[in-house]
Protein backbone atom coordinates (compact mmCIF):
# COMPACT_ATOMS: atom_id res chain seq x y z
CA UNK A 1 0.00 0.00 0.00
CA UNK A 2 2.29 2.29 1.01
CA UNK A 3 4.86 1.85 -2.32
CA UNK A 4 1.57 2.45 -3.91
CA UNK A 5 0.97 5.37 -2.16
CA UNK A 6 4.79 6.85 -2.88
CA UNK A 7 3.79 6.10 -6.80
CA UNK A 8 0.73 8.09 -7.01
CA UNK A 9 2.57 11.31 -5.22
CA UNK A 10 5.41 10.69 -7.38
CA UNK A 11 2.98 11.02 -10.26
CA UNK A 12 0.93 13.54 -9.36
CA UNK A 13 4.75 15.77 -8.87
CA UNK A 14 5.97 14.85 -12.30
CA UNK A 15 2.34 15.98 -13.31
CA UNK A 16 3.06 19.44 -12.05
CA UNK A 17 6.00 19.72 -12.75
CA UNK A 18 5.15 19.80 -16.47
CA UNK A 19 1.59 21.73 -16.21
CA UNK A 20 3.66 25.00 -13.96
CA UNK A 21 6.04 25.71 -16.95
CA UNK A 22 3.55 25.58 -18.91
CA UNK A 23 1.73 28.02 -16.90
CA UNK A 24 4.33 30.10 -16.59
CA UNK A 25 4.72 30.38 -19.99
CA UNK A 26 1.48 31.47 -20.68
CA UNK A 27 1.69 34.50 -17.95
CA UNK A 28 4.65 35.36 -20.04
CA UNK A 29 3.25 35.25 -23.42
CA UNK A 30 0.27 36.92 -21.99
CA UNK A 31 3.00 39.55 -20.00
CA UNK A 32 4.66 40.14 -23.88
CA UNK A 33 1.31 40.84 -25.67
CA UNK A 34 0.54 43.79 -23.41
CA UNK A 35 3.84 45.14 -23.65
CA UNK A 36 4.06 44.59 -27.28
CA UNK A 37 2.48 47.90 -27.58
CA UNK A 38 2.90 50.68 -25.38
CA UNK A 39 0.64 53.61 -25.17
CA UNK A 40 1.74 57.51 -24.75
CA UNK A 41 0.67 61.15 -25.24
CA UNK A 42 2.48 64.31 -26.55
CA UNK A 43 2.51 66.60 -23.66
CA UNK A 44 2.22 69.71 -25.85
CA UNK A 45 -0.92 68.35 -27.11
CA UNK A 46 -2.97 67.61 -23.74
CA UNK A 47 -1.72 71.48 -22.81
CA UNK A 48 1.37 70.14 -20.65
CA UNK A 49 4.64 71.27 -22.73
CA UNK A 50 7.25 70.42 -20.37
CA UNK A 51 5.38 70.67 -17.26
CA UNK A 52 5.89 67.89 -14.67
CA UNK A 53 2.02 67.84 -14.13
CA UNK A 54 2.11 65.73 -17.77
CA UNK A 55 3.29 62.50 -15.86
CA UNK A 56 0.26 62.45 -13.17
CA UNK A 57 -2.25 63.74 -15.80
CA UNK A 58 -1.67 60.59 -18.64
CA UNK A 59 -1.36 58.27 -15.82
CA UNK A 60 -5.28 59.45 -14.68
CA UNK A 61 -5.92 58.68 -18.60
CA UNK A 62 -4.48 55.07 -18.43
CA UNK A 63 -1.30 56.10 -20.64
CA UNK A 64 2.09 54.07 -20.21
CA UNK A 65 4.48 57.19 -20.72
CA UNK A 66 4.43 60.56 -21.88
CA UNK A 67 6.17 61.91 -25.03
CA UNK A 68 8.32 64.89 -24.05
CA UNK A 69 9.07 68.08 -26.42
CA UNK A 70 11.96 70.29 -26.54
CA UNK A 71 10.02 73.47 -26.15
CA UNK A 72 9.00 76.06 -28.66
CA UNK A 73 11.48 77.63 -31.06
CA UNK A 74 10.10 80.06 -32.98
CA UNK A 75 12.51 82.56 -33.96
CA UNK A 76 14.90 82.31 -31.10
CA UNK A 77 18.25 80.21 -31.23
CA UNK A 78 17.28 77.68 -29.38
CA UNK A 79 14.49 75.45 -28.16
CA UNK A 80 12.85 76.83 -24.81
CA UNK A 81 13.95 73.99 -22.83
CA UNK A 82 13.66 73.18 -19.29
CA UNK A 83 15.69 70.51 -19.23
CA UNK A 84 18.97 71.87 -19.85
CA UNK A 85 19.04 72.68 -16.24
CA UNK A 86 20.00 70.27 -13.91
CA UNK A 87 16.86 71.25 -11.53
CA UNK A 88 14.62 70.51 -13.70
CA UNK A 89 16.30 67.59 -15.54
CA UNK A 90 15.91 65.83 -11.69
CA UNK A 91 12.69 67.53 -11.34
CA UNK A 92 11.35 65.56 -14.83
CA UNK A 93 13.07 62.16 -14.04
CA UNK A 94 11.96 61.87 -10.29
CA UNK A 95 8.33 62.98 -11.17
CA UNK A 96 8.36 60.50 -14.17
CA UNK A 97 9.66 57.42 -11.34
CA UNK A 98 7.37 58.49 -9.30
CA UNK A 99 4.14 58.74 -11.39
CA UNK A 100 5.43 55.31 -13.38
CA UNK A 101 5.82 56.79 -16.48
CA UNK A 102 7.70 56.18 -18.97
CA UNK A 103 9.06 58.46 -21.80
CA UNK A 104 9.53 56.84 -24.73
CA UNK A 105 10.45 59.72 -27.63
CA UNK A 106 11.68 63.52 -27.13
CA UNK A 107 9.72 65.78 -29.97
CA UNK A 108 11.51 68.58 -31.87
CA UNK A 109 7.75 69.83 -32.74
CA UNK A 110 9.73 73.08 -33.52
CA UNK A 111 10.30 71.82 -36.71
CA UNK A 112 6.97 72.06 -38.17
CA UNK A 113 7.31 75.85 -37.95
CA UNK A 114 10.58 76.36 -38.55
CA UNK A 115 13.07 75.06 -41.29
CA UNK A 116 15.23 72.19 -40.53
CA UNK A 117 16.78 73.04 -43.62
CA UNK A 118 17.31 76.61 -43.08
CA UNK A 119 18.68 76.52 -39.73
CA UNK A 120 22.36 76.94 -39.67
CA UNK A 121 22.70 75.81 -35.88
CA UNK A 122 21.05 72.52 -36.85
CA UNK A 123 23.54 70.33 -35.33
CA UNK A 124 23.59 71.82 -32.00
CA UNK A 125 19.64 71.77 -32.23
CA UNK A 126 19.85 68.20 -32.15
CA UNK A 127 22.29 67.67 -29.85
CA UNK A 128 20.01 69.33 -27.23
CA UNK A 129 17.73 67.05 -27.77
CA UNK A 130 20.08 63.65 -27.79
CA UNK A 131 20.88 65.41 -23.81
CA UNK A 132 17.07 65.61 -23.30
CA UNK A 133 17.01 61.69 -24.24
CA UNK A 134 19.84 61.30 -22.39
CA UNK A 135 18.52 62.77 -19.25
CA UNK A 136 14.93 60.87 -19.59
CA UNK A 137 16.11 57.76 -21.12
CA UNK A 138 14.26 58.20 -24.17
CA UNK A 139 15.67 56.06 -27.22
CA UNK A 140 13.65 57.96 -30.19
CA UNK A 141 13.97 61.59 -31.19
CA UNK A 142 10.93 63.13 -33.28
CA UNK A 143 11.77 65.15 -35.92
CA UNK A 144 9.03 66.80 -38.52
CA UNK A 145 10.11 68.52 -41.53
CA UNK A 146 7.16 69.85 -42.22
CA UNK A 147 8.83 73.30 -41.77
CA UNK A 148 10.69 73.38 -44.59
CA UNK A 149 9.49 75.17 -48.02
CA UNK A 150 7.17 72.41 -49.77
CA UNK A 151 8.72 71.65 -53.17
CA UNK A 152 12.42 69.96 -51.53
CA UNK A 153 12.29 66.29 -52.74
CA UNK A 154 11.47 67.45 -56.12
CA UNK A 155 14.20 70.39 -56.25
CA UNK A 156 17.53 68.33 -56.51
CA UNK A 157 19.89 71.15 -54.75
CA UNK A 158 17.56 71.26 -51.51
CA UNK A 159 16.80 67.36 -51.19
CA UNK A 160 21.11 67.30 -51.67
CA UNK A 161 21.30 69.13 -48.79
CA UNK A 162 18.22 68.06 -46.51
CA UNK A 163 19.82 64.02 -47.03
CA UNK A 164 23.31 65.12 -45.81
CA UNK A 165 22.33 66.69 -42.85
CA UNK A 166 20.29 64.24 -41.79
CA UNK A 167 22.72 62.14 -42.30
CA UNK A 168 24.87 64.02 -39.78
CA UNK A 169 22.15 63.99 -37.13
CA UNK A 170 21.50 60.48 -37.90
CA UNK A 171 25.01 59.40 -37.23
CA UNK A 172 25.01 61.84 -34.51
CA UNK A 173 22.45 59.65 -32.93
CA UNK A 174 23.59 55.69 -33.78
CA UNK A 175 26.58 56.93 -31.62
CA UNK A 176 25.18 57.24 -28.54
CA UNK A 177 22.53 54.45 -29.64
CA UNK A 178 19.04 56.07 -30.39
CA UNK A 179 17.43 56.90 -33.72
CA UNK A 180 15.88 59.75 -34.86
CA UNK A 181 12.52 59.44 -36.54
CA UNK A 182 11.86 61.91 -39.27
CA UNK A 183 8.00 62.92 -40.65
CA UNK A 184 8.19 63.31 -44.05
CA UNK A 185 5.63 64.39 -46.79
CA UNK A 186 6.65 61.74 -48.91
CA UNK A 187 4.36 58.03 -49.55
CA UNK A 188 6.02 54.94 -48.22
CA UNK A 189 8.30 54.68 -51.58
CA UNK A 190 9.52 58.09 -51.19
CA UNK A 191 10.67 57.42 -48.12
CA UNK A 192 12.24 53.72 -48.89
CA UNK A 193 14.21 55.79 -51.56
CA UNK A 194 14.53 58.69 -48.73
CA UNK A 195 16.41 56.26 -45.94
CA UNK A 196 18.62 54.82 -48.90
CA UNK A 197 20.29 58.14 -49.58
CA UNK A 198 20.43 59.05 -46.34
CA UNK A 199 22.08 55.69 -45.41
CA UNK A 200 22.65 56.14 -41.54
CA UNK A 201 20.87 53.38 -39.45
CA UNK A 202 20.39 56.97 -36.91
CA UNK A 203 17.81 57.74 -39.12
CA UNK A 204 13.83 55.72 -39.34
CA UNK A 205 10.32 56.98 -40.12
CA UNK A 206 8.23 58.42 -37.23
CA UNK A 207 4.86 57.05 -39.69
CA UNK A 208 1.91 59.23 -38.97
CA UNK A 209 -1.46 58.03 -39.64
CA UNK A 210 -3.19 61.24 -40.77
CA UNK A 211 -0.09 61.60 -43.53
CA UNK A 212 -1.38 58.70 -44.99
CA UNK A 213 -5.11 59.28 -44.59
CA UNK A 214 -5.23 62.84 -45.60
CA UNK A 215 -3.69 62.04 -49.03
CA UNK A 216 -6.02 59.36 -50.08
CA UNK A 217 -3.44 56.10 -49.61
CA UNK A 218 -4.00 53.02 -48.06
CA UNK A 219 -2.27 53.13 -44.58
CA UNK A 220 -1.55 49.15 -44.17
CA UNK A 221 0.16 49.32 -46.96
CA UNK A 222 2.20 51.96 -46.39
CA UNK A 223 2.86 50.31 -43.46
CA UNK A 224 3.91 46.88 -45.43
CA UNK A 225 5.63 48.73 -47.74
CA UNK A 226 7.89 50.35 -44.90
CA UNK A 227 8.34 46.72 -42.99
CA UNK A 228 8.84 46.89 -39.35
CA UNK A 229 12.49 47.99 -39.35
CA UNK A 230 12.19 51.39 -41.49
CA UNK A 231 9.41 52.40 -38.53
CA UNK A 232 10.70 53.79 -35.31
CA UNK A 233 7.30 54.94 -33.71
CA UNK A 234 4.37 55.49 -34.64
CA UNK A 235 1.94 58.95 -34.04
CA UNK A 236 -1.63 56.93 -33.93
CA UNK A 237 -3.37 59.90 -34.64
CA UNK A 238 -5.73 61.62 -37.32
CA UNK A 239 -7.02 65.05 -37.77
CA UNK A 240 -9.42 66.42 -35.41
CA UNK A 241 -12.80 65.77 -35.85
CA UNK A 242 -13.66 62.72 -33.89
CA UNK A 243 -11.57 60.73 -31.49
CA UNK A 244 -10.29 57.46 -32.33
CA UNK A 245 -12.78 55.14 -31.63
CA UNK A 246 -15.50 57.58 -33.69
CA UNK A 247 -13.02 57.44 -36.93
CA UNK A 248 -14.91 56.17 -40.32
CA UNK A 249 -11.69 56.01 -41.82
CA UNK A 250 -9.18 54.60 -39.96
CA UNK A 251 -9.68 50.69 -39.14
CA UNK A 252 -7.68 50.25 -35.96
CA UNK A 253 -8.38 46.85 -36.00
CA UNK A 254 -6.64 46.04 -39.45
CA UNK A 255 -3.79 48.53 -38.50
CA UNK A 256 -3.22 45.88 -35.44
CA UNK A 257 -3.38 42.94 -37.85
CA UNK A 258 -1.19 44.80 -40.31
CA UNK A 259 1.68 45.52 -37.86
CA UNK A 260 1.34 41.75 -35.63
CA UNK A 261 1.78 40.10 -38.88
CA UNK A 262 4.63 42.65 -39.69
CA UNK A 263 6.17 41.36 -36.21
CA UNK A 264 6.55 45.05 -35.51
CA UNK A 265 6.07 46.09 -31.60
CA UNK A 266 6.67 49.94 -30.13
CA UNK A 267 4.77 52.75 -28.93
CA UNK A 268 1.53 54.47 -29.98
CA UNK A 269 1.74 57.83 -29.39
CA UNK A 270 -1.42 60.01 -29.33
CA UNK A 271 -1.04 63.84 -31.17
CA UNK A 272 -4.39 65.01 -32.19
CA UNK A 273 -7.33 62.73 -33.10
CA UNK A 274 -9.54 65.10 -30.62
CA UNK A 275 -13.66 65.82 -30.88
CA UNK A 276 -14.07 68.74 -33.26
CA UNK A 277 -17.00 69.82 -30.82
CA UNK A 278 -15.45 69.68 -27.59
CA UNK A 279 -11.76 70.29 -28.92
CA UNK A 280 -10.24 71.59 -25.50
CA UNK A 281 -11.38 68.50 -23.18
CA UNK A 282 -8.21 67.03 -22.76
CA UNK A 283 -9.29 63.91 -20.21
CA UNK A 284 -12.21 63.50 -22.46
CA UNK A 285 -10.54 63.38 -25.71
CA UNK A 286 -7.35 61.47 -24.63
CA UNK A 287 -8.85 59.57 -21.99
CA UNK A 288 -11.29 57.64 -25.00
CA UNK A 289 -8.08 57.68 -27.39
CA UNK A 290 -5.94 55.79 -24.68
CA UNK A 291 -8.85 53.56 -23.77
CA UNK A 292 -9.66 52.92 -27.24
CA UNK A 293 -5.86 51.74 -28.14
CA UNK A 294 -6.01 49.70 -25.44
CA UNK A 295 -8.82 47.71 -26.21
CA UNK A 296 -7.20 47.28 -29.75
CA UNK A 297 -4.23 46.64 -28.98
CA UNK A 298 -3.92 44.53 -26.07
CA UNK A 299 -6.53 41.90 -27.01
CA UNK A 300 -5.01 38.64 -26.81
Amino acid sequence: MKKKNGIHLLLIAMLLMELLPLDASAKQRERKQSERYQVAVCDWMILKRQKIGSFQLVKELGGDGVELDMGSLGKRERFDNKLRDPHFQQLFRETAQEQGMKVPSVTMSGFYGQSFLARANYKELTQECLDAMKVMGAKVAFLPLGGIPAGWTENMAERTEVVRRLREVGDMAHAVGVVIGIETPLDARGEVKLLKEIHSPGIKIYFKFQNALENGRDLCKELRTLGRKRICQIHCTDTDGTTLRHNTRLDMSKVKKTLDKMGWSGWLVVERSRDKNDVHNVRKNYGDNIAFLKEVFEEQ
